[in-house]
């Protein structure tokens, strides 16, 4: 695909991100209040089940398929110290989550979720597993401090890829309910940077540990992203522009994989800081989106809560999670069953007072 058929395939997507189905969420709305309970009483579940109905145009939602999709990516910010990592460790999580070994497996087997593993840019060569869905645009991003990430050109073909690689999951699995997850050593500078430009706050107030670095190395990890901003000068007007200049392969790709969730009426789950980034990013090319989103969790990453803001969506779970890979969304998923399920299940108090009338 040329980056012509790629940003045309961008631009078709996004544009078929329709606003919600309106009929569907008033009959859902009314029949969650007319079920066997208090009106309110179950809570967020009873706005999940309601936004699943919106999403999918109908009062009784289905989830019996689920999807988490993981996209692996390198960041060359790496060479400033920012990560308590080395860049290899993308590759051997690669072979972890093929191999069924990561904290992702767990929680998505849980969950009865499909995982596909998609490489669109690590830099550490390695032998592919079984299973792998290989779309490298190239081998990991620049330096951010003193380059661009990737070119326009290659941010449209990740985004592209991401786009392509969710609908063939969504066709194979026919899911509704999707987990958009990561794998990427230094990505959380990229996605601090991105965080501070979409949302307007300062990177200090966006940026934390990652996966542990320490205090001294924090401090960096801020005058980095603030040194990349200013280097780049970012516009939020080109969500894509800003994408080449300091995201990420994988985040881009995570970004498409949104909007095509989107545009094909399923559900976007985001995960963690990283998948936040993505979604902001969506966001800014398609603000329609938000409707078919759901924040699954409130990640330790002090950025999120700007995201959080930005996007205006609640976090279903807060369990100071900080590991990525689309676990969070994994650990909600189960949640947005019983939402739905109510819809399904449970009876209303005029059904049962028929039954009582007419036993027979």
């Amino acid at each position: 695909m040329t980056a012509t058929e790629a940003e045309k395939l961008i631009n078709d997507t996004t544009a078929a991100v329709k606003p919600l189905d309106g009929k569907a969420l008033q009959a859902a709305a009314e029949r969650m209040d007319a079920l066997l309970k208090p009106p309110g009483s179950l809570g967020r579940l009873e706005e999940l089940g309601i936004k699943l109905a919106g999403i999918q145009g109908t009062e009784h939602p289905v989830t019996d398929s689920k999807l988490s999709l993981i996209y692996a990516g390198d960041h060359g910010v790496t060479a400033e110290g920012v990560s308590a990592s080395p860049p290899f460790v993308s590759a051997v999580m690669i072979k972890a989550f093929c191999a069924g070994k990561a904290g992702i497996n767990v929680l998505a087997g849980k969950a009865g979720a499909v995982i596909k593993v998609i490489d669109v840019g690590v830099a550490t060569p390695y032998e592919e597993p079984e299973g792998l869905i290989v779309r490298r645009i190239r081998k990991g991003t620049g330096n951010i401090r003193v380059e661009a990430a990737m070119s326009r050109d290659e941010a449209i073909l990740a985004m592209a890829a991401g786009i392509e690689t969710a609908r063939d999951a969504i066709d194979e699995t026919g899911a509704k309910i999707i987990g958009i997850g990561e794998m990427g050593i230094g990505n959380t500078t990229s996605a601090a940077a991105l965080t501070a430009v979409f949302t307007g706050r300062d990177s200090a107030t966006v940026t934390g540990g990652g996966t542990g670095i320490g205090d001294a190395s924090q401090k960096k990890k801020i005058r980095v992203i603030k040194d990349a901003i200013e280097l780049h000068q970012p516009d939020t007007a080109d969500p894509i522009s800003v994408m080449a200049k300091l995201g990420g392969l994988e985040i881009a790709a995570m970004c498409g994989a949104m909007l095509a969730v989107a545009a094909d009426g399923a559900l976007v789950l985001i995960d963690g800081f990283i998948s936040g980034a993505a979604a902001l990013t969506a966001f800014a090319m398609a603000p329609g989106i938000r409707e078919r989103m759901v924040l699954s969790h409130l990640s330790a990453e002090p950025g999120h809560r700007a995201m959080a803001a930005k996007l205006e969506l609640k976090p279903v779970l807060d369990l100071g999670f900080r590991l990525g890979e689309g676990t969070g969304a994994a650990a909600v998923m189960p949640l947005v069953e019983a939402g739905a399920a109510l819809l399904s299940e449970m009876g209303t108090l005029a059904e049962e007072l028929i039954i009582l009338q007419d036993p027979s």
